[in-house]
């Protein structure tokens, strides 16, 4: 099943897919472009992964991981889908992020490999942009590539985990301006979902809402102001986000 969250006429509403419109919660039917996508689910604590495809570490020009490169991200961080990500006018390099997104649905604490995926409660698309310029040695993403205000697009939808099952292996695309850019399949993570719940229960609790985001393939590519990006996963959904100049956000 899909879910999304919306903002419409003054409430936050849970809807699913009507053919082309939305059905909220209440019943009603309303267009796509009638709402304000927030993100699918309640966000809680976010713990992404970095360089979790070899092809995407290689092309940074970064050796295969022993162990997961984690890095959290505050709530500020986030968007919804069809929103708006600034690119500051001084920096040089700022890139899309492709990624699938794992929502935990409850806590879990030393979980063991075998039990993790009974920890997911579903799935949405992340693209969780990254500015080259300030990522200034290894102990880096720092905050100003990685935490930025509406840095990080989630949505459009919630899939429950039952609908993908436990083998998650999906390819994931990215588009810009309509041209396919990027593309991957989660097979190939360096560390898969399970190992990712394991390494990360041993020494923090994960609370239900939390969410992983699992990295991403090679070819990432320079964005401007203007242009779409579109994160596609198979079976997840399409997220499409906007890039917008300073002038837009008053800077």
């Amino acid at each position: 099943m899909k879910r999304a969250r919306v903002a419409y006429a003054g409430a936050i509403h849970e809807a699913v897919p009507h053919g082309d419109a939305l059905r909220l919660a209440d019943g009603r039917v309303v267009d796509q472009d009638a709402v304000v996508w927030l993100a699918p689910f309640e966000v809680g604590t976010i713990i992404a992964l970095g360089l979790n495809y070899a092809d995407h570490a290689k092309e940074l020009s970064f050796g295969a991981q022993e162990e997961p490169l984690v890095f959290l991200k505050g709530p500020g961080s986030v968007i919804g889908h069809r929103g708006q990500t600034r690119r500051p006018s001084d920096v040089k390099f700022m890139h899309y992020e492709c990624e699938l997104a794992v929502v935990i649905g409850k806590t879990a604490r030393k979980v063991s490999r075998k039990d993790a995926m009974s920890h997911v409660a579903g799935y949405t698309v992340a693209n969780d942009y990254a500015i080259r310029d300030y990522l200034e040695n290894w102990y880096r993403p720092n905050l100003r590539v990685k935490n930025r205000d509406g840095g990080t697009v989630l949505g459009p939808w919630f899939v429950d985990a039952a609908d993908i099952g436990d083998t998650v292996h999906l390819p994931l695309r990215t588009l810009v301006n309509g041209k396919v850019t990027q593309e991957g399949n989660t097979r190939d993570f360096v560390f898969e979902i399970p190992y990712l719940i394991e390494y990360l229960s041993a020494f923090m609790t994960l609370d239900a809402g939390d969410v992983i985001l699992t990295g991403t393939p090679e070819g990432v590519l320079d964005v401007q102001p203007g242009d779409e990006v579109v994160c596609e996963i198979d079976g997840i959904g399409r997220l499409v986000n906007t890039i917008a100049s300073d002038e837009v956000f008053g800077r």
